[in-house]
């Protein structure tokens, strides 16, 4: 028998006692872990898991910025919601600690015994004895179930925070490479954008583009943070954010002045070509006489010619309009020109022609001719040469010519005093005159045919200009540019009614010469042999292929 003093007996019941409290510290460690670890899990799900299609969710708000489109998940929501995901997270854990074990559990429930369901507190009871040797244990197991779980969620978000990573990377790449490729496109193609219209004539290097669904005007229409290959419009139409996947469909706007745009200026080079020459040199008769020509290579060859846009196809057509009730142009009127936009292609190369046809006063003056922005973007120039005008060839007229050049209309200045009003700001305003090329084009060639004063213009038209006294205009063109070509033209005999097609090939070649230059390789054009052109075609290959 073992007294109650007796040293074994005290031992037992300490044994007892302690592990007795062991177990209960550690069933209440398990069944802490087992619960709140449970919940935990949950939470995290929830936070880090897929959303339920359809659900309100506070935390997407409406781009409020300019562009109306919204911005790509991974460039703003995505961390927006993994911020959301860390922090509802972490207030879970808390909550489950500090509200649930702490307050309902320990304190409730272990300590003041009050009842789960009813919250009535229940008389005293071997089992609330019980209950309250445990909640130390039950604490201590809570505590300890918060770290882990905490642990546990900081693992999930580590991870989560790298896969981010990763895809914000992988998505930049995206970006870059679609920008990239557009860019490397365009320098390929030569193509830099230019607005065609006066009192703007700035590059830009986007346009607006409209949305076809709304209207809506997108100023970042291109790879970027509202979206790597596709932006979606306010009205949820998803709009392609490259040329090359379909950008040039949309309709666009200069971002400068807001005017409409030729879809083919995000994708085709542009060659600028102003016509030059003083009042009542014929340009406008040429602009036209170059139309109809190009719209008869186009019939005969494999050149390729369309307008722009309708109004361009309007404004040729009020041109032919005149010509047909008038047999003359009006005289070009207001201040800087639109530009004329022409489609010209051969096979696969396509070329977007600008041409301008400026008022003749324009370039009268210094100060006149710095306002024509147009000549900044040149890439070569059609000089309009009315040999009429000038005044030592009028001194040389006998017998009758005198009213004959009369009745021509001659301009208000010869080509060698238009030439020198333009020769240094064209300089200034272009900064590479000597790499320009220029097609001086003689008109008005009716009427010279019919001079008996002069000899009649003929191949080569620079020796005959020569002839005729206008050799410091031959030499100037030489000194200043890279190339120039000559040529004699009658516009009235290539429009109007009962127009010359032999003619009408003839004033096109000057255009063709210049695009020949810019890389349009124009080649034979003729498909079959047409008489008379296939020497034109073979010497304006050869010679635009000549480019410095």
């Amino acid at each position: 028998m073992l007294s109650t003093d007796s040293p074994t007996l005290e031992l037992v019941l300490r044994v007892l006692l302690y592990g007795t409290a062991i177990v209960a510290v550690g069933l209440c460690l398990a069944y802490g872990l087992w619960r709140f670890l449970g919940l935990a899990l949950v939470a995290a799900w929830r936070a880090f898991g897929p959303r339920t299609p359809g659900d309100a969710d506070q935390r997407v708000v409406p781009y409020l910025g300019g562009e109306p489109a919204r911005r790509a998940y991974w460039a703003s929501q995505m961390w927006q919601d993994s911020g959301y995901a860390v922090l509802f997270a972490s207030r879970t854990v808390w909550y489950l600690l500090a509200r649930h074990w702490f307050g309902r559990v320990v304190r409730d429930r272990q300590l003041q015994g009050r009842s789960g369901r009813t919250g009535l507190r229940s008389g005293n009871s071997p089992g609330r004895l019980v209950h309250r040797l445990l909640a130390p244990g039950t604490a201590l197991a809570a505590v300890l179930s918060a770290v882990l779980a905490s642990a546990l969620l900081l693992c999930v978000a580590v991870v989560f925070a790298a896969q981010l990573v990763l895809v914000s990377l992988a998505t930049l790449a995206a970006v870059g490479a679609g920008r990239g490729a557009e860019r490397l496109w365009k320098l390929a193609r030569g193509v830099r954008m230019k607005c065609p219209y006066p009192s703007c004539y700035r590059p830009f290097a986007l346009a607006v583009h409209l949305c076809p669904g709304c209207g809506a005007a997108h100023r970042e229409l291109r790879p970027g943070g509202f979206g790597a290959w596709r932006h979606v419009c306010r009205c949820g139409r998803a709009l392609p954010t490259t040329a090359l996947t379909g950008r040039r469909r949309l309709r666009a706007h200069c971002p400068h002045c807001d005017r409409p745009l030729p879809p083919a200026v995000d994708t085709t080079r542009v060659v600028h070509l102003p016509l030059i020459g003083g009042t009542s040199a014929g340009k406008t008769m040429l602009m036209a006489a170059v139309l109809e020509g190009l719209r008869s290579w186009s019939h005969q060859s494999s050149l390729k010619v369309e307008f722009a846009s309708p109004d361009d196809l309007r404004e040729a057509n009020a041109l032919g309009r005149q010509l047909k009730d008038s047999g003359w142009t009006l005289k070009t009127q207001g201040g800087q020109p639109r530009a004329l936009m022409l489609l010209v292609g051969r096979g696969l190369r396509r070329r977007l022609l600008y041409l301008y046809d400026p008022m003749g006063e324009s370039l009268r003056d210094a100060d006149n001719t710095r306002l024509q922005g147009y000549l900044a973007h040149a890439d070569g120039v059609l000089f309009v040469a009315d040999v009429l005008a000038s005044p030592v060839v009028r001194r040389g007229l006998r017998a009758g010519d005198p009213e004959l050049a009369a009745a021509a209309r001659p301009a208000d200045l010869g080509p060698v005093d238009t030439y020198a009003a333009l020769a240094g700001e064209l300089q200034g305003l272009s900064g590479r005159r000597g790499r320009l090329a220029v097609a001086a084009v003689v008109t008005k060639r009716d009427t010279l045919d019919r001079l008996t004063s002069l000899p009649r213009p003929a191949e080569p038209v620079d020796a005959w200009l020569d002839d005729i006294g206008l050799g410091d205009l031959v030499r100037s063109f030489r000194h200043d540019f890279a190339a120039a070509r000559y040529w004699a033209v009658s516009a009235r005999a290539a429009t109007g009614a009962g127009a010359l097609d032999s003619e009408q090939l003839r004033a096109a070649e000057p255009v063709l010469w210049l695009l020949a230059r810019s890389g349009l390789r124009v080649g034979r054009l003729t498909a079959g042999g047409l008489p008379g052109a296939a020497p034109a075609a073979d010497r304006i290959a050869s010679e635009g292929s000549k480019t410095p």
